[in-house]
C-alpha cells in the first residue's frame, strides 16, 4: 500500500466514523423508537458483559473447566456473594480480585 492509499484509507475511515457516531446528534428531535426495542435495549449492556465474562470464567483454551480446583470459580462465587450482600460494584471487583489472588498464589490453584 502506498503512502497516499494509507492516508486516503485513514481519512475515509475517520469520515465514516464521524458520520456514524454523529448520526444521533444531527436530528433536532428524538428519533421514534418502538417500545419493544427500548425495552430490549435495556438488557444490551448486561448481555454484552455476560458474553465477555462467561467464556473467561468457564472455559480454558476453548474447553469447559474440568475441575472445581480452578481459582476463577470460587472467586466469582465470593464476588457474587459480596455483590448480593452489599450491592457495591467496587467492592465486588476488589473481593473477586483478592479471592482470585488468594486462591492462585496462596493455594496454587
Amino acid at each position: 500500500m502506498s503512502t497516499w492509499e494509507g492516508i486516503l484509507a485513514i481519512v475515509g475511515l475517520a469520515l465514516i466514523t464521524l458520520l456514524t457516531r454523529g448520526f444521533f446528534l444531527f436530528p433536532d428531535r428524538d428519533l421514534p423508537m418502538p417500545h419493544w426495542l427500548q425495552r430490549g435495549l435495556r438488557y444490551a449492556p448486561l448481555a454484552a458483559l455476560v458474553a465477555v465474562v462467561a467464556p473467561e470464567l468457564f472455559l480454558t483454551q476453548g474447553r469447559l473447566i474440568d475441575t472445581w480446583r480452578d481459582a476463577r470459580l470460587p472467586a466469582a462465587l465470593l464476588a457474587l456473594a459480596w455483590f448480593l450482600w452489599r450491592r457495591s460494584i467496587l467492592g465486588t471487583i476488589v473481593v473477586g480480585t483478592a479471592a482470585l489472588l488468594l486462591f492462585r498464589l496462596g493455594l496454587g490453584w
